[in-house]
């Protein structure tokens, strides 16, 4: 048994399996639509990876949620808000918000747009494939499928935000308008989140707006399909932020998970809110003041789990820009550390 098992070892070619699936041009989605029972053996992750899952996942309700009814009109409500996200985010590097100012309705629709972008005619949906980052709309499975130790059980469709969004034609038809009306409505929040990141360091409200952290800005929109075998690979892997905010739309089925004081724990679903974590710049230019959160997305049976997530910084990576702590939280007592 041991000398077959090596014949098929030696036989294993990597680099074929990945680029078959990707010439397919089909994604995760395609594998569960041909009747997958068993995961390929690109998707499956290392054990001590997967090892992570048997930790403890509780207390997900101390996760913050910030109410920010008033933010605008309301000095003394403003002051509090202000004081809420100053705690997350020295913390916990992640907070969930409600009464943002997008409608349940818009977000629903986002998430059932997303959904039939995935769950469209294959031949339709290939148009759309392409490992080329220079396009404005994007759909793919995997962006370091070639370089990683391990595939993801995700497939998703990028979009740009700002500062040149597509024009509208180049959107798939079937979530063109609400994705148009999506991107519009958090750009404007993110714009507020930064407002009240600078405040909540004792900085000028304007202050992160002018040294441009919402210049860029795009959206992932994940599809995480059912997975047959979902004790084997993840939906995303281990991972933080590489840019400066982050703004997740997540539908009801939960799967997304933060690393908190060692502990893996659920960020739960919650009607109308959005999902707010810092990045890695953030971190950065803080001097380490503000987290940066490690997360990860589960692959489970039930499925499919749809999440939109909306990347802001002043460029896109990967970037050869290099960033510091900002001078005015700088001090004798506070040098700048490495992290």
């Amino acid at each position: 048994m041991a000398v077959v098992q090596e014949e098929i070892e030696s036989k294993y070619d990597r680099i074929i399996e990945l680029k078959a699936f990707d010439d397919s041009k089909l994604g995760v989605k395609g594998l569960v639509d041909a009747g997958l029972a068993k995961i390929p053996r690109m998707f499956i992750h290392p054990q001590h990876n997967l090892y992570e899952k048997s930790g403890p996942i509780d207390s997900h309700s101390n996760i913050p949620i910030i109410d920010l009814e008033g933010v605008k009109n309301d000095v003394t409500l403003h002051a509090k808000i202000i004081n809420e996200v100053q705690k997350a985010c020295e913390n916990w590097g992640i907070f969930q918000i409600v009464n943002h100012g997008i409608s349940e309705g818009i977000l629903e629709e986002m998430i059932e747009g997303i959904r039939r972008f995935h769950e469209q005619d294959a031949e339709v949906k290939k148009e759309y494939y392409t490992r080329d980052f220079t396009k404005k709309v994007i759909f793919l499975s995997n962006f370091d499928l070639f370089q990683a130790s391990s595939a993801s059980w995700r497939d998703a469709l990028l979009s740009t935000i700002t500062p040149n969004p597509p024009d509208p034609i180049q959107l798939p038809l079937v979530c063109r308008d609400i994705v148009v009306e999506y991107s519009k409505q958090v750009k404007h929040l993110g714009y507020t989140l930064l407002e009240l990141l600078s405040e909540a360091l004792g900085l000028e409200p304007n202050h992160f707006k002018n040294m441009e952290f919402a210049k860029q800005g795009f959206f992932l929109a994940q599809y995480y399909p059912s997975c047959p075998e979902p004790e084997l690979t993840l939906g995303t892997k281990r991972h933080t932020d590489p840019n400066f905010l982050t703004i997740v739309l997540q539908d009801q089925v939960g799967g997304l998970q933060i690393l908190h004081e060692n502990h893996w724990m659920d960020v739960p679903p919650i009607p109308g809110a959005l999902v707010i974590n810092t990045g890695d710049v953030l971190q950065i230019v803080t001097n380490g003041r503000f987290k940066s959160v490690e997360h990860r997305v589960l692959a489970q049976h039930e499925g499919p789990r749809i999440s939109v997530a909306s990347f802001f910084n002043s460029c896109f990576p990967p970037s050869s820009k290099v960033y510091t702590p900002i001078k005015e939280l700088l001090s004798e007592e506070n040098p700048p550390n490495d992290k």
